[in-house]
């Protein structure tokens, strides 16, 4: 058996994080889930804190902490998302307090010892972002030397050829903190780039849909749930095309590599125009100023990503059906 990859997840729950958060909470034998970091974004810090401890409750894994990390963006005024994941963040899914909250302390301050602790034990650890980067981008400005205890990071954000989903050129997660996301891509560690080109064909079809929720189990009901209320959203097209899958794709990323294409690649963000802020510039072509140091996402396998899904969220846990 291969051993468990360690895994930072920060994320801005969200109804994809969600599903994405019930994935990797159920990978219990591929991922060692250190801790969920949560940051301001599809909807506001105090929501997306308490979300990712409700998926937690879902999911029955609270020997997983989570820290709830930055309120705002670097340098700009916050950005919500709150049109395409409801006013609580979590769609339809019925709402209640978390049976545990999260843990005291900062996320910054959570990614900080926790990379501290890799570096010390010769040890490295992936950090996955499903949401903007403010976190990661702050503790590892706050200290660079971080970035040894940093295998890769995995990030969904970004679009070259489908274009922005929150502007023209700008996807959502870029757009909302596009200073950290410039920091982020450019910090040195191999990045994975899951873009809106990659995600965009993976699509929650009601068939897909269906399938997932006659799994049975507490955690696919609520997967289920989340993703026919992406669906129902006008602005994620056709019901029948089904709304893209995003967040999930890092981890299944980690847990299936071979259902992902990338293409090596330079992004560097825009931070300065008012008509194009947060686009990804995504440079295919090698020069010897820039490193080709971002794999960038160009195709997904959908109905081996969905497979994974059924196959880990029908017994919730172990990935064993």
């Amino acid at each position: 058996m291969k051993p468990r990859k360690a895994v930072l997840f920060d994320c801005d729950p969200g109804v994809d994080d969600a599903v994405a958060l019930l994935l990797a909470f159920a990978a219990t034998d591929e991922i060692d889930l250190i801790g969920i970091t949560t940051v301001a974004g599809n909807v506001s810090a105090g929501l997306t804190a308490r979300n990712a401890c409700l998926i937690r409750d879902h999911a029955g894994r609270r020997d997983v902490p989570v820290y709830a990390g930055a309120e705002r963006p670097l340098r700009r005024e916050p950005v919500e998302a709150g049109h395409f994941h409801g006013e609580t963040g979590l769609g339809d899914l019925p709402i209640s307090e978390p049976k545990q909250g999260v843990t005291p302390g900062h996320a910054v301050d959570f990614i900080e010892s926790t990379l501290r602790s890799a570096i010390d034990a010769g040890q490295k650890v992936c950090i996955v972002i499903t949401g903007p980067m403010t976190n990661v981008a702050s503790a590892l400005r706050r200290d660079p030397r971080l970035l040894e205890g940093i295998e890769c990071f995995a990030i969904m954000g970004g679009a070259r050829s489908e274009g922005g989903n929150i502007t023209a050129s700008a996807e959502y997660n870029i757009y909302a903190d596009p200073d950290a996301a410039q920091y982020v891509f450019n910090a040195g560690p191999v990045v994975y780039a899951f873009g809106l080109d990659a995600t965009h064909q993976v699509r929650a079809t009601p068939a897909r849909t269906a399938r997932i929720r006659d799994l049975g189990s507490a955690e696919a009901r609520a997967a289920a749930q989340l993703l026919e209320f992406s669906n129902a959203l006008p602005a994620n097209g056709p019901r029948e095309q089904g709304a893209p899958l995003h967040d999930p794709c890092p981890i299944a990323w980690l847990l299936a590599p071979q259902l992902f294409k990338f293409k090596p690649c330079h992004i560097d963000v825009e931070l300065d125009s008012s008509l194009t802020l947060g686009h990804t510039a995504v440079e295919f072509r090698a020069t010897g100023s820039r490193l080709q140091n971002v794999q960038w996402a160009v195709e997904a396998d959908a109905e081996g990503v969905f497979a994974l899904l059924e196959r880990y969220l029908a017994s919730g846990r172990s990935g064993k059906a």
